[in-house]
Parts: C-alpha cells; structure tokens; sequence
C-alpha cells in the first residue's frame, strides 16, 4: 500500500509539477503577444466603429467557414484521386469510398453549403444581438489567458450534452428515417460531410450545441471565432475516414456510422455513462482508438481479425 501511495503521490505531484510548468510558459507567451494582439483589436475597432456587426459576422460566420472549406479542400482531394497515397494508406474503413462517389459528393456538397448559407448564416446573424445585450462580443478588452481556457472548456462539456442528447434523439425510430437517415447514406464518412444533414438535425445537433456555450457565457468575438473554427475543424477530423498521425483520433465517430447504434457523443463520457459504447470496446477499433505518434498506420500495426476483414 505504501509503494502503490508513494507512486500515485509521486505521480500527482509530477502532473501538478508539468501542468504547472505549461500553463507558465504559455500564460507567459500570451501576457508577452498579448499587447500585439490587443492592439489589433483595437485597430479593427476603430476601422468598424458603428459596424460591428460586420466584424462579428467575419468573425464568427466568414472565418470559420473559410477553415472549413481548407481543411475539407485538401481531404476532397484524397477522396477523389486516392493520393497522396501517403495519405491514402491512413483510411479507415480500407475499400470503401476508392475513389468517392462522384455524383454522391456533388448532392452532398450542395446539400452543405445550403446549411451553411441557408441555416448557419442567419443563425449567427440572429445571435449578434443577443449576445450585444448580454455582454458585447466586440468589447474592447480581450479575455485573459486563463478565462479562454476556461471557456473553452465550458464550450465543450455544452457541447457534448446536447450534441449527445439530440443525436441520440434523432436516432429514435420516429425521427430517424425522417430526419437522421440523411446523414447516415454515408456509413465510411468523409470530411466535408460533418455538414451534410437534413435541416432539422442541422440546427439541433450542429448549431445549437456549440451556439449555447458563447451565448451562455457572454463570449467575447475572439473566443468565439476560436471556438467555432475548432468544432468545424475537429468535427470533420470525426467524419474524415482517415486516422492521421497527430491528429485527434476519428475511429469513435467512424464506428458510429459503420454501426449506427453506438458512439453517439463527441468526447465519449457520456457513451460511456449511458453504456452506449459498450460493442465499440470489444472491437479493434477501439484499441485504435488513440492519438497515433508514429507513422505506421494503425490499421497496419492494429488490424482487425480475419474474420471482421
């Protein structure tokens, strides 16, 4: 007892020694940049005084998407040729989607940018004001380092009850082939389709879980064009069908549209809550399930049984 106490203590005290050390360096580097950074907030202020509105729309609608459609642009272009095959190698669900379906990709991209322009746009357009009352998204004072974070945090734990909640709805037979079969034509996933979702679902399970966070929070415009450009990004690192090196594992959400009955939520807890991840654990995909350091892919390295092949 005294050896396992000695190890978790030492342990604990290294964490808090590490977590301790990062959080100096960075709140150090953010109190060094943070003149630069407020200053140029202060200078697009001043270019928009009266105009906020165009600076909240940019901010929160305009750059995220731009990101969206970067990140996305450079994946397309794998599903499409099949190369890089450096990249190609990393696929998850191997023979599916060699090449994508060329006229499935068209329908699904006109189906993404009509929830983009018809839906998120006018959503975000509606939040400004709400957002003016509660707390002025274009304040001039930047949040603190420590205030981001916490933030951030807050965004995600939101996020992640009611993304899991209304995704977990949406697949109860009364809404499912009404509303949900929609997203799930596509069982091996691909990047750009994270969007590609009948217009109710958009607007429960896309926008609102990473709406309510900023809008509970008074978040000022910084931490919001962070946050929604994080979610877009991650949520089509979730669907991408590729297991990169040094990106966040997709093997969860990956599982869910090979299954359809498991991994509903975002970061797991609640899946693993509610036991709605208990088959995804049995699996392969599990064990690769893992933020991949090296350049093996893990479905090399890992495979699945002969029998799962």
């Amino acid at each position: 007892m005294r050896r396992i106490a000695f190890i978790l203590g030492s342990g604990l005290l290294l964490s808090v020694a590490l977590w301790n050390s990062v959080m100096w360096h960075l709140q150090r580097f953010w109190g060094a940049s943070g003149h630069f950074w407020q200053a140029q907030w202060e200078r697009l202020l001043w270019n928009f005084e009266g105009k906020e509105w165009i600076l909240f729309i940019t901010g929160a609608a305009l750059v995220p998407g731009l990101l969206f459609w970067a990140f996305n642009g450079l994946l397309l272009v794998v599903d499409t040729t099949g190369k890089p095959g450096c990249i190609a190698r990393y696929r998850i669900q191997q023979g599916k989607n060699q090449p994508v379906d060329p006229v499935k990709l068209r329908q699904s991209i006109r189906t993404v940018l009509s929830n983009q322009y018809m839906i998120s746009f006018p959503m975000v357009v509606f939040l400004y004001p709400f957002l003016k009352w509660w707390g002025d998204p274009c304040r001039r004072e930047l949040p603190t380092f420590h205030w981001f974070l916490l933030e951030l945090a807050i965004f995600t734990l939101i996020e992640e009850v009611l993304f899991y909640y209304s995704h977990r709805l949406l697949h109860h037979p009364t809404f499912y082939k009404r509303i949900h079969k929609k997203h799930h034509e596509w069982t091996a996933p691909i990047g750009v389709i994270s969007l590609y979702a009948h217009p109710v679902e958009h607007v429960a399970s896309n926008m609102l879980p990473a709406a309510v966070g900023p809008l509970l929070m008074g978040a000022h415009l910084s931490s919001i064009t962070v946050w929604f450009s994080l979610a877009l990004i991650i949520t089509s690192i979730s669907h991408c069908g590729y297991h990169l090196p040094f990106l966040p594992s997709p093997e969860f959400h990956d599982y869910h549209h090979l299954k359809f009955n498991q991994c509903y939520g975002v970061l797991g807890v609640l899946d693993h809550l509610h036991g709605t991840d208990t088959m995804f654990k049995q699996t392969k995909a599990y064990e690769r399930h893992v933020l991949l350091l090296g350049f093996t892919p893990l479905s090399e390295s890992i495979p699945d049984s002969p029998k799962m092949a």
